[in-house]
């Protein structure tokens, strides 16, 4: 390689380690009380310690099915063993010494913080190839600051989405590396165990290929970047199938890597290498070898899996989408995220501008390692306006820039010139790494008065999450446990807390492979009575649960009306066939058995 690597300079691993620890720590107190509470950031979290559970207790590892969902028709689930793996191993390693329920909560605590401590040595090597030790240090602090990240790294959050986070990480490091082959391999086997852990890490594995396909048509000596990454995505992506799903079932999923995925990338990456070893191509003609293996590769995809070629949740049935699709925000475009996404655009162009004004100050090398860089962090950031969950990644890449910005501001501060100067370049400082700040003090400032409630009116209540609710989900959950064990009729996002702390069923949560039984659900509680009652009696469910103050109890009864099951619940109007169940719970927490 030539033209655009840069080697290492001293990698400061003691002070990577030190941020790490220091991010850790902070992360734990800001997060403390959930700890304590064992607590989780997401029903997903929940879930994914149920299938881990569910391994323990003899799953199979090739058994992806989710069994107290839906008992008649349980869904196969589309996560990957890979993010149980790191869960698996601490809790049985720590159980027969401090009890499967003590060794689940460090579990809980300690693999985020793995998956940090992977993040930030990834940032931190590829930070070293261009900025001293302060800077290196610099810019993994910085990822501390980013709201995006941290929160898919906090303690207690065990889905997939912090090793997403840390597969980017280590690509980022393989492509910015000095040894062509072995740095497009270490990035394409990223890229593989990423896409393997999500499909959604698709369009990011094709940004890094784009780039790297940029980097032979400027030079064909580093034509061998791309041929590495596609070798490594190809085979790592049909080992990391063989291993984490298997052969028994080879059923053309959608959601997750199936085998034609698997052949469409060594479909490119033969192209890829044929192309490599031909002799010289002017740069039209490696252009279309290059489309012309992407097209082959497609229309094998096309010709094996021909639903598959519109998005994942293209074909979801429309009571599930209308209803729960459209309300998950965080798959959702930047424009419909309010308030929540300007701090994290003035990070994220903060850092495309500080990038930009190292590019334009680099020279040689240094200036085609920043230009590969500025690619992929503009790529990361159009597919962040469009899915902003996958805007972690773009601020990922602020990181490095950012770091910089961070030393030449404290650098200006700490020099002989004008307070006021001084002043100014601190408070820039702040509102790039916590830009909320601004945007909350300006919001108050902005916001109208509210008006003082009359003595005697009753106070207005507003929906609010399960985190919050008065419910007390975990406590009252636990007290649902001591019913006999049945199938239980509620909504989708209670539904991974009932199968964490009791031996009931449910007949969905909010994962979409059980769409069927998730449109029965929402049609159940939006719908009338009788209607409920037909959904109740198709899934022979013995107990009807509601948490009457949260979020998802308020769309079904808006969606239904006044006289809309979920409505006639929550003002404790329940049909005759529903026998009330004393449990000591809150008053929120209604549960009622299903009389025969």
């Amino acid at each position: 390689m030539t033209g655009t690597g840069l080697p290492a300079r001293n990698y400061p691993l003691g002070r990577i380690l030190l941020v790490w620890v220091a991010v850790s720590v902070l992360l734990l107190l800001t997060s403390l009380q959930g700890v304590l509470n064992k607590q989780f950031p997401d029903p997903d979290d929940i879930l994914r310690l149920v299938q881990v559970r569910d391994l323990i207790d003899g799953q199979g590892w090739f058994d992806f099915r989710q069994m107290r969902i839906d008992p008649a028709n349980p869904p196969v689930m589309h996560w990957s063993r890979l993010v149980d793996l790191p869960l698996l191993a601490i809790i049985t390693a720590l159980s027969p010494m401090i009890g499967q329920s003590a060794a689940e909560h460090t579990a809980a605590v300690l693999v985020p913080m793995l998956a940090l401590l992977g993040t930030l040595l990834c940032i931190g090597r590829t930070a070293s190839r261009v900025f001293d030790r302060e800077v290196v240090g610099f810019a993994c602090l910085a990822v501390g600051f980013l709201p995006l990240v941290v929160y898919q790294l906090q303690p207690m959050r065990i889905d997939h989405h912090g090793w997403q986070i840390c597969a980017v990480a280590a690509a980022l490091a393989g492509v910015t590396g000095i040894r062509a082959r072995r740095g497009g391999a270490l990035a394409g086997l990223a890229m593989a165990l990423g896409m393997m852990i999500s499909l959604e890490l698709l369009p990011v594995a094709a940004i890094f290929a784009a780039v790297l396909a940029l980097r032979w048509l400027r030079d064909r000596e580093e034509r061998f970047w791309l041929v590495g990454y596609m070798q490594a995505l190809a085979t790592g992506l049909a080992v990391a199938f063989v291993l984490t799903r298997g052969v028994a079932d080879l059923a053309l999923y959608c959601d997750a890597i199936t085998w034609p995925h698997v052949a469409f990338f060594a479909v490119v990456a033969i192209g890829a290498t044929v192309l490599a070893y031909a002799p010289p191509l002017p740069p039209l003609a490696i252009i279309t070898g290059l489309g012309l293996s992407g097209g082959i590769g497609l229309a094998a995809f096309g010709f094996s899996s021909p639903g598959c070629l519109r998005t994942p949740f293209g074909a979801l049935d429309p009571v599930v989408r209308d209803f729960w699709y459209v309300n998950v925000l965080e798959g959702q475009p930047v424009w419909r995220q309010g308030s929540a996404a300007i701090g994290v655009a003035v990070q994220v162009i903060a850092g495309i501008g500080a990038a930009i004004t190292l590019l334009r100050t680099s020279t040689g090398q240094e200036r085609g390692w920043w230009l590969d860089y500025l690619l992929i962090f503009a790529g990361l950031a159009v597919l962040g306006l469009f899915v902003w969950r996958s805007m972690a990644f773009a601020s990922l890449l602020a990181a490095i820039p950012l770091g910089y910005a961070l030393k030449q501001g404290l650098v200006r501060v700490q020099s002989p010139g004008s307070t006021l100067g001084k002043i100014g370049v601190a408070l820039g400082l702040l509102v790039v790494l916590a830009p909320m700040m601004a945007v909350t003090a300006v919001q108050r400032v902005t916001a109208p008065d509210v008006p003082v409630q009359a003595s005697g009116e009753t106070p207005t209540t507003e929906a609010v999450t399960l985190d919050e609710s008065a419910c007390e989900i975990q406590t009252s959950v636990r007290e649902l446990a001591s019913l006999p064990a049945g199938t239980i009729f509620a909504p989708l996002d209670l539904g991974p807390a009932i199968l964490q702390d009791s031996d009931h069923a449910v007949i969905a949560t909010a994962h979409h492979r059980a769409e069927a039984a998730m449109a029965d659900v929402i049609l159940g509680f939006s719908g009338d009575a009788a209607q409920a009652r037909q959904k109740i009696a198709a899934h022979d469910a013995n107990y009807v649960v509601l948490c009457a103050d949260v979020i998802e109890a308020d769309l079904y009864a808006s969606r239904g009306g006044p006289g809309s099951f979920a409505a006639l619940l929550r003002a404790n109007a329940a049909p005759e066939w529903l026998e009330p169940v004393a449990l000591d719970i809150p008053e929120n927490f209604r549960v009622w058995r299903v009389k025969d």
